[in-house]
């Protein structure tokens, strides 16, 4: 078969450039570095709480950032432990008493996994987190946080939403 020259021509000019489609390994490899470096940076030593749409924190003026600890979300039906749900909140508020005995269970068995080893022989060093809605009965937090205490939890934080001081500095300069 006899090829027209502008068949050869593209023939000789493919054979010439038959490597050139290769990636470029050393600048995705920066890429990478870079990336690593960043996820390295912004992943250390910062406690974040878990993210509930549906709850709506109260305010506060406190300065102190939240650390590592046992989160307890209170939602409208359930209360969860660390993303594990344990009870149902229409049933812990038809019980009578102060105590939640599937809450206390849940929390018992964290102390061996989730808590510093320093903190599981102090009671007073370990720490629970409650997330509720600022909208939830106060019976029921009375309920969850001596549960807590019953469960050798000695301290208690509320998750809150921080208020900047300007607003406490324009309230007080109202008065």
């Amino acid at each position: 078969m006899v090829k027209s020259a502008r068949a050869k021509r593209m023939e000789k000019h493919h054979k010439r450039h038959r490597g050139a489609g290769a990636l470029n390994l050393v600048s995705l490899m920066d890429i990478f570095t870079i990336l690593v470096f960043f996820l390295l940076v912004n992943s250390s030593d910062v406690e974040t709480l878990p993210n509930a749409k549906d709850l709506q924190l109260p305010e506060s003026i406190a300065e102190d950032k939240a650390k590592e600890t046992v989160v307890i979300l209170i939602g409208e039906t359930d209360i969860i432990v660390q993303g594990t749900p344990v009870a149902k909140v229409a049933n812990v508020m038809a019980t009578k008493g102060n105590d939640i005995p599937a809450l206390r269970k849940a929390l018992l068995s964290q102390n061996d996994r989730v808590l510093r080893r320093a903190a599981q022989a102090e009671v007073a060093g370990r720490e629970v987190t409650i997330m509720g809605d600022k909208d939830i009965p106060y019976r029921l937090l009375k309920k969850v946080m001596a549960t807590c205490t019953k469960s050798d939890y000695g301290r208690i934080s509320l998750a809150v939403l921080q208020k900047s001081s300007d607003k406490l500095d324009n309230i007080q300069a109202a008065r």
